[in-house]
């Protein structure tokens, strides 16, 4: 869409109706509240943009219908609203989601975020992956960056505290590297991108769910290569090569 159209005219077809599940109709989307700006960037489940939502910026995720393999697509767009009912302080949050949307758009869902910028921990590190349009937003304005010993703590006491909310929820992430790390323009870490996450129902039941492939080999834990059972530790060991 162009700059400032809205995603989905009035005409489309009932954009209104919510299909999530009872517990997550809190965060249905008001589709004439929602207006794309620009894209943010695109990965293998589909693209992300900047974006008004009520007046307030946000970032918008569409998981596209993906051909060849649609249901992981679908196992990414559900496993991203892990965290809708979350809040912290250093994890990005979940506005409104929905699973509608009219035929001209070959999406699964659609879900909207909070704006933590674009810059993340991987564009700091190795000063890559940055485009013009994400430079623009980029208020960090930093290539290739050497930590000195404070900043590399204080990210990571803010990971750590992600980290910490997340597994006293239950939800595992599966996919934390520098790449999914934001850095606000107040300098705090944000975990996001959720696509990989899992729900640890309880204790006992965690025992017995396996794990499920995706993430980013390179920082995942040897347990879930091995497809053993998931359990928190699997984020502590990509935390450990993130550090």
């Amino acid at each position: 869409p162009a700059k400032g159209e809205q995603l989905f005219s009035e005409k489309s077809p009932s954009p209104r109706i919510c299909r999530l599940p009872s517990r997550l109709a809190w965060c249905s989307i008001d589709w004439n509240q929602l207006h794309l700006l620009h894209p943010l960037g695109a990965g293998g489940f589909g693209s992300v943009y900047k974006a008004i939502y009520c007046g307030a910026t946000v970032a918008v995720k569409q998981v596209k219908k993906c051909s060849k393999n649609r249901l992981a697509s679908r196992q990414s767009f559900w496993a991203e609203l892990n965290v809708a009912h979350l809040h912290h302080h250093n994890v990005v949050h979940v506005i409104a989601a929905s699973t509608c949307a009219p035929s001209s758009q070959d999406t699964l869902g659609t879900i909207i975020m909070e704006y933590v910028g674009n810059s993340t921990l991987h564009h700091i590190i190795y000063g890559s992956g940055c485009t013009s349009t994400e430079r623009k937003d980029d208020v960090l304005g930093r290539g290739h960056v050497f930590f000195n010993l404070a900043q590399a703590v204080r990210y990571s006491c803010d990971i750590v505290a992600g980290l910490v909310f997340l597994h006293s929820q239950l939800i595992v992430h599966l996919d934390l590297k520098p790449a999914n790390i934001f850095i606000t323009e107040h300098n705090v870490c944000k975990i996001g991108d959720f696509g990989c996450s899992q729900k640890l129902e309880d204790a006992e039941s965690s025992r017995l769910q396996l794990c499920q492939q995706g993430g980013t080999y390179t920082h995942r834990a040897p347990e879930l290569l091995k497809g053993e059972r998931i359990t928190p530790k699997a984020d502590i060991y990509s935390f450990a090569i993130t550090l």
